[in-house]
């Protein structure tokens, strides 16, 4: 992992249990956080997009189960690494993983409570530092050629992986509901809904965490502007070169802005 805290997600409904993992995972500099339901634990996921999930017990049978098929049955999300920390013998027919959950079981690691956190912990440095958590983007343009185009440079980069594509700003609305994309290539000229009110559509959503990047053929003031007022993070022109595309969308990945000269500028 880079110098970033790593985020590390912990699900179950036991508080102490939360409380000593969450500290033995804050003593190792890493970023804990907590969920103790599916649904806490599923929009946490969508909102804070962790490095690995730490998912225990909760309170109905079945839940740790079908939270764990939500995320590998998830095309941006089966990559997340999850260890499984399941119930203890007493607790089996009430919180365990049935015999037929766990034959479908895809995680890193197991544990049975009870277990201590310091135990976990090697095991979760472990994983960290074999898994390099991949940039998520949707290449949203009509052109066929021109997303098969950035889909094959994009797919050639070990910190990068396209999870979608969409032919309008309405696909790319549903497609970024559905992925959980870190960013979006948007193109602004498109038939139907276009990508500035696309854009407008997706960046006013409250918890929306997708950075998007403005795609277009001419790099001139007027888009420049309306992009930005739309409510996008960047602005790249298609002609520009791919080492300025990939410079793009891996410093908007990290929050930074990077500066791509328009037709004024030259």
């Amino acid at each position: 992992m880079d110098e970033k805290k790593a985020k590390i997600l912990v699900v179950d409904d036991d508080p102490e249990f939360l409380q000593e993992v969450k500290t033995a995972l804050e003593s190792h500099s890493y970023n804990a956080l907590t969920a103790k339901t599916m649904s806490e634990a599923q929009d946490m996921v969508r909102r804070e997009k962790p490095d690995l999930v730490i998912l225990g017990t909760l309170e109905h049978r079945g839940d740790a189960y079908h939270l764990h098929q939500w995320v590998k049955q998830s095309l941006s999300l089966k990559d997340l690494p999850l260890v499984i920390v399941d119930a203890t013998p007493e607790q089996q027919l009430i919180k365990g993983w049935r015999w037929d959950e766990g034959m479908q079981l895809e995680a890193e690691d197991y544990f049975q409570k009870p277990v201590e956190p310091g135990k976990i912990m090697p095991h979760v440095m472990k994983i960290l530092d074999k898994v390099t958590r991949r940039i998520k983007v949707l290449v949203v343009d009509d052109h066929v050629v021109v997303r098969e185009g950035i889909r094959v440079l994009l797919g050639l980069q070990p910190d990068i992986q396209v999870v979608g594509e969409a032919i309008d700003g309405s696909e790319a609305i549903k497609k970024v509901h559905e992925l959980m994309p870190d960013i979006v290539l948007m193109d602004i000229a498109m038939p139907g809904m276009d990508g500035l009110q696309a854009t407008k559509e997706i960046t006013k959503e409250e918890g929306e965490q997708a950075r998007i990047l403005m795609l277009t053929q001419y790099a001139d003031e007027e888009n420049v502007r309306a992009s930005a007022k739309a409510g996008a993070f960047g602005f790249i022109p298609k002609k520009s070169a791919s080492s300025q595309l990939l410079a793009a969308i891996r410093a908007a990945s990290k929050g930074e802005h990077i500066s791509i000269p328009t037709e004024s500028d030259k």
